[in-house]
């Protein structure tokens, strides 16, 4: 269930001392061929990590032997020192896979701030490479070697016709558009070059983590990383490529929401009935990033005004007074006025359905986010990963 399932994959987690805590702190995975096809997208933050600014560089040619992967740091805002630390990181790979520093991806997450230790991350990389399987097992360790405030590792695989597509994903806080606060690996022995994987990779997270907003809050290190081996010998239609490779996104997507910091609702806003797609999303991000709203969730309360009041904010074009909400099954607002009594919607479960009907075309969008708790507010007042 990891990214070893595909061929032509190797993969280990390690502890490399990065963490205080012990724990695993390292992966690196390596795509062993006979193609090193590669596709990438990062945050659209401005405020960038040393290892986004490094990737960047690495993905331009679209050839990807390798990519790194540490928690316990962000290494962003870290100065010159820091992108020398990621740059050392990647010549350490280079090394021991005996493979150019230039086709190496360097991801971090964690505390933004704090300096990493080159010296225990060459280490680090080093022991790695000496432990590096194409077991179920190295692929496990992998996933739980990113995560940061996670409290279980996120895999997939998805079948196609004669190959395979494998994901590894972190992020539980600051998920919001622009990616997450999140470090994804997705890893497949289809053959396809590096412009084909580009484009499946965009239109696939355009439709899954692009619309994960648990929090409102953009990371600075949010990377997306595409590998293909070409190991299957099958050359897929690009089509039934994206598509599988869309469901391996939103299945992570799906579990990153689950385990977002302190939720206790997993909240799917549907909006129906938009001019634009654009606009749906516009709207369904309105509600999303509504603290009212989302604090109202988390009582189990079903104020459908504070969804009125969220989208009447947007540039999105209808009229608010024909609108329609429901919550989980129950119309609660019709035309802009009550519906059903309130007290008929059951919130406790921790699946929630938000259906908003804006009545002024075709076009549909669903944004996933999270509630707002004490807990949320408790772990982040206390985080230092």
């Amino acid at each position: 269930m990891t990214v070893t399932a595909p061929a032509g994959f190797e993969a280990a987690g390690i502890a490399a001392g990065i963490k205080r805590t012990g724990a695993l702190d390292l992966a690196l995975i390596v795509n062993r061929g006979p193609s090193q096809q590669a596709a990438a997208v990062f945050t659209s933050n401005r405020a960038q990590a040393n290892p986004i600014i490094w990737s960047r560089q690495v993905i331009a040619d679209g050839r990807v032997a390798a990519i790194v992967l540490n928690s316990g740091g962000a290494n962003c805002f870290t100065g010159p020192e820091g992108f020398q630390v990621t740059h050392r990181t990647a010549e350490a790979a280079a090394s021991a896979l005996e493979v150019s520093a230039g086709d190496v991806l360097v991801c971090s997450t964690g505390l933004i701030g704090d300096q990493l230790d080159g010296e225990v991350l060459e280490e680090g990389v080093l022991s790695a490479a000496n432990r590096l399987s194409a077991e179920a097992q190295a692929g496990a360790d992998a996933a739980r070697a990113i995560m940061t405030t996670d409290t279980t590792p996120k895999t997939v695989v998805v079948e196609g016709a004669g190959w395979r597509i494998g994901g590894i994903a972190k992020g539980a806080g600051m998920l919001a558009p622009g990616l997450a606060t999140m470090l994804v690996v997705i890893t497949t022995d289809a053959e396809l070059e590096a412009s084909a994987l580009d484009r499946a990779l965009r239109q696939a997270t355009r439709v899954s983590f692009d619309r994960l907003d648990s929090d409102g809050c953009m990371s600075t290190n949010d990377q997306v990383s595409l590998l293909a081996s070409g190991a299957s010998g099958v050359v897929p239609d690009e089509a039934a490529f994206t598509e599988a490779l869309t469901a391996a996104c939103l299945d992570l997507a799906a579990q990153l929401q689950a385990d977002a910091e302190g939720a206790s609702h997993d909240i799917t806003i549907e909006v129906r009935g938009a001019e634009t797609e654009d606009d749906a999303v516009e709207v369904g991000r309105s509600v999303a990033r509504n603290n009212l709203f989302k604090a109202a969730i988390f009582g189990n309360d079903p104020n459908w005004g504070r969804v009125l009041a969220a989208i009447g904010t947007t540039q999105a074009p209808f009229d608010p007074y024909l609108v329609d909400v429901s919550m989980n099954g129950v119309r609660v607002c019709h035309a802009g006025r009550p519906d059903r009594p309130r007290d008929e919607v059951d919130l406790t479960p921790r699946a929630t359905h938000v259906l908003i009907e804006l009545h002024a075309g075709e076009a549909t969008a669903t944004i996933l986010t999270n509630d707002l708790t004490h807990d949320y507010v408790h772990e982040n007042s206390a985080y230092a990963s």
